[in-house]
């Protein structure tokens, strides 16, 4: 697969050999220049990695050559909103030399589930120097969820190449989800990580000695700020204005919760409703709904009646747009959801109180246990007021002393093997809070926990 040009950057010279040339910046062909290998997945991750760029964080421009590598995993990437379409995009890829698809590059596969045999790495190194025009070029890896494809496949082709992760959602406050196999673990150098929490140190990868690195507010909020003003030039700029039109005061945000299993469409429809129910209960006379990109458009039929019902005026925005661009060019009073992370995003970033819905359901309906969903539900359902409890929404202040013990707890007895130093605390815990719904019988007593006294 050849590569994708820098939009706006000029042609690459293939007279000669058929094949992009170094520019005069490249480095001798006995010194081959650094390659920074960046791959993203969301235009939320693609955020955090510019962020991470604008601050330093991989070194100054020029000092590598960087390469976008982005991919599609959703079960039917064919059908899936592309990330080259979601507004800002442009903006973003500005910052790289050049832009890949790695669904193109492995096609047939797919790209959640296809990693290569290790006896065939060596040989997909070749083929992908060949087709990126790497040479001999040292490789760093900078990724995503590296427990899992397409991030772990590329560490098994480049078995050599130092590994950066970085985290764009409130999983990385959790364990690692499965176990790394040693040649990969050895290479990795840091979590990068939004400071969603603040107060909060991310378990992720703690197991293999590795550190986590902050990237900088300021750095990210400029990001989105450069993704709200591309909005202004968008396709979907005229949806967006008309939204903003109606001076909403709320913004709920859907996650397709039916696509992970979790709850029945049906059920995702009532969890909306209740939603809507919620907010125009709280005051709110003119709400926008933001759907899950994946999420069948029938899906919003229900809202509309109950918006009649309650007499509020419904918007809703299904653009390929961030919620964050929403935030940047209208202010709402209060961001609603169940555990999204975008609703984190809206207190910390921009200051909006937030309020949940269903977390608690979802948290107990769902499995495995060590399903890493689990996290994020235990963040929200700690730290985010009850739309339907009558309490005022608010924008929380950080990490209160009672979540990282609690995390902690329910880390271990997501991954007890992993984590075996954290025993000892999830036993004080868990004796410490007997009948927590977050501590299920059956886990514990599979664990030989301490199980709340019988009634």
């Amino acid at each position: 697969m050849a590569p994708t040009t820098r939009p706006g950057s000029p042609r690459p010279d293939t007279s000669d050999t058929g094949s992009p040339r170094h520019d005069a910046r490249s480095a001798s062909p006995a010194e081959p220049r650094r390659v920074q290998i960046f791959q993203v997945s969301t235009l939320y991750g693609a955020a955090t990695v510019a962020a991470a760029l604008d601050a330093g964080l991989f070194g100054a421009p020029g000092e590598a050559r960087r390469l976008l590598l982005v991919s599609n995993n959703a079960e039917i990437p064919e059908t899936a909103v592309r990330l080259e379409t979601m507004t800002g995009y442009e903006r973003i890829a500005t910052r790289f030399d050049e832009v890949l698809d790695w669904n193109e590059t492995i096609r047939p596969h797919h790209p959640g589930t296809w990693s290569p045999r290790p006896e065939e790495a060596p040989l997909w190194q070749r083929v992908l120097r060949t087709a990126w025009d790497l040479a001999a070029a040292p490789v760093e890896l900078v990724v995503e969820s590296i427990q899992v494809n397409p991030a772990r496949a590329l560490a098994t082709v480049f078995a050599e190449s130092p590994v950066h992760v970085y985290a764009d959602g409130l999983m990385s406050y959790g364990p690692t989800r499965d176990e790394l196999s040693h040649s990969i673990a050895c290479r990795l150098r840091r979590v990068l990580h939004l400071d969603l929490v603040p107060g909060l140190v991310p378990l992720l990868l703690t197991e293999y000695g590795v550190g986590a690195e902050l990237v900088p507010d300021d750095a990210f909020r400029a990001v989105l700020r450069e993704i709200a003003a591309a909005s202004e030039d968008s396709a979907e700029n005229a949806a967006l204005t008309a939204a903003v039109a109606t001076a909403p005061t709320a913004l709920l945000l859907g996650q397709y919760l039916a696509a992970l299993g979790i709850l029945t469409a049906e059920e995702e429809e009532d969890l909306h409703v209740r939603m809507v129910r919620g907010a125009a209960r709280a005051g709110h006379r003119s709400i926008v709904f933001k759907p899950h990109p994946t999420a069948p458009a029938s899906q919003t039929a229900a809202l509309h009646e109950e918006a009649d019902r309650a007499g509020v005026t419904l918007t809703v925005l299904d653009g390929p747009l961030l919620a964050e661009t929403f935030y940047a060019r209208c202010r709402p009073r209060l961001v609603v959801g169940c555990f999204s992370t975008a609703m984190i995003t809206a207190a910390v970033y921009f200051g909006v109180p937030i309020a949940r819905v269903g977390t608690g359901t979802v948290l107990a309906r769902l499995t495995p246990y060590e399903n890493s969903n689990r996290v994020p539900l235990t963040i929200v359902d700690h730290l985010v007021t009850d739309l339907e409890s009558g309490t005022e929404p608010t924008v929380p202040d950080g990490a209160p002393a009672s979540l990282a013990p609690l995390l902690r707890a329910v880390g271990y007895c997501m991954r007890p093997a992993t984590h075996p130093g954290l025993r000892p605390e999830a036993v004080r815990y868990v004796a410490g809070h007997p009948g927590e719904p977050h501590f299920p019988s059956e886990r514990l007593a599979e664990l030989a926990l301490p199980l709340p006294a019988r009634t």
